[in-house]
């Protein structure tokens, strides 16, 4: 039998793999997950693990995405424009996929939030990504998943991917007017009819909450470097608030996106 090998990237809890197996601590929330892969699996996504059950000592079983998930500097991959739109229509795909629990509002490791449109990744970002042959292959790492809104997600991917971090993104794009290109651009291959402007407040809030959510797990798992992580999301979260997305025209591209009519998949 093949022995258990630690896998890194974790921060809140350990996660081993055997052979084309993974194994990661399970809870509560466990079994939510599992129907959400599933789900997954009945919608053809082949991005995203499959579960497996569980072992005799309690931890779930999943399988293993083979690929390369990018740690720091982030390879120039990650930057490009074909991985941009990849994963904002990979995104797309889960949520639509995921509607059918996105009324269960209790068995979830993160809170419900409103409105509760389909279920929302939570940490969609590409730390969690999975690249194989030069594209993006696959998404890992479900656990905080939860019900709650597309624009609380594709917010996040914004921070992530547009980027709109600060300084702790190197290698990736840093001029404004790349960013806010980069930015309308995830935008479109989603599909989501919101301006620019719009999904940068929600990137702030979205910030607000992970920090918060940061120095408690800092405080519960004994972990300082959660509360560094707290720090930096409350100083771009500060920085963004105060950040115009510098488009020409920018006040008629907010407006023209708020009159779209919404995709017949947003309706209700």
């Amino acid at each position: 039998m093949d022995a258990e090998q630690p896998l890194a990237g974790g921060n809140m809890g350990p996660v081993t793999r055997v052979g084309d197996e993974v194994r990661r601590s399970a809870g509560p929330w466990t079994p939510n997950v599992h129907r959400l892969l599933n789900l997954f699996a009945d919608a053809g996504i082949a991005e995203t693990p499959r579960p497996l059950g569980f072992t005799d000592d309690g931890r779930e079983r999943l399988t293993y995405l083979a690929g390369t998930v990018p740690s720091y500097p982030r390879p120039d991959l990650v930057w490009s424009a074909s991985v941009l739109v990849d994963a904002a229509r990979l995104l797309r795909r889960l949520h639509d996929a995921s509607v059918p629990l996105a009324g269960v509002r209790d068995g979830w490791r993160s809170p419900v939030r409103e409105p509760a449109d389909v279920v929302c990744h939570n940490d969609f970002a590409p730390y969690n990504l999975v690249f194989a042959d030069g594209r993006l292959a696959g998404v890992i790492d479900f656990d905080y998943c939860s019900p709650g809104p597309r624009i609380w997600d594709l917010a996040y991917l914004a921070y992530r991917l547009a980027p709109l971090t600060g300084p702790q993104e190197p290698g990736g794009p840093v001029a404004d007017a790349e960013r806010a290109s980069r930015l309308t651009r995830l935008i479109e291959a989603y599909g989501l009819p919101v301006g620019p402007a719009e999904l940068v407040a929600v990137v702030v809030e979205r910030l607000l909450a992970l920090a918060a959510f940061s120095d408690d797990a800092a405080a519960r798992l004994g972990n300082p470097e959660l509360r560094a992580h707290a720090a930096g999301y409350r100083a771009d979260a500060e920085r963004l608030a105060a950040w115009r997305v510098p488009f020409a025209g920018n006040d008629a591209l907010e407006k023209s996106a708020r009159q779209q009519p919404a995709p017949a998949e947003f309706a209700g």
